[in-house]
């Protein structure tokens, strides 16, 4: 399992990890009941503290993306297709927010955002 870590990001290294195994999730690279590295693992690997691992692990579980079997490891849980989906209506949401306020700084007015939206659709 390939994750990078960005120390000079302003984003926790749990969430990195979080963020970057739910893509490999979404994006199929793990599979349903792939197992994920032990803690003690991925921490050695990543050269950061086990907590952090464990943190990430533990949000994983409780967002329903991984199972936790104690003394087994954790693994990818059952796809969830409406989470997966949802995910990513809540990055592309967050996108798209982040567009129209630039191009609010930016001095376009609704119509013409949503004029440059419709034409960005039709290309």
């Amino acid at each position: 399992m390939k994750i990078i870590i960005n120390g000079s990001s302003m984003v926790p290294i749990y969430e990195q990890i979080m963020e970057q195994v739910k893509a490999m999730i979404r994006t199929h690279v793990l599979k349903e009941n792939d197992v994920l590295p032990s803690v003690r693992t991925l921490a050695k690997e990543l050269k950061i503290s086990a907590l952090t691992v464990k943190k990430a692990y533990d949000a994983l579980e409780q967002e329903g993306f991984t199972v936790t079997v104690h003394g087994k490891g954790t693994y990818v849980a059952a796809a969830n297709t409406e989470l997966l989906m949802e995910e990513s209506r809540k990055e592309v949401e967050a996108d798209l927010e982040m567009a129209i306020q630039k191009g609010k700084r930016c001095g376009l007015t609704d119509t013409e955002i949503r004029q440059l939206f419709d034409l960005i659709m039709e290309g």
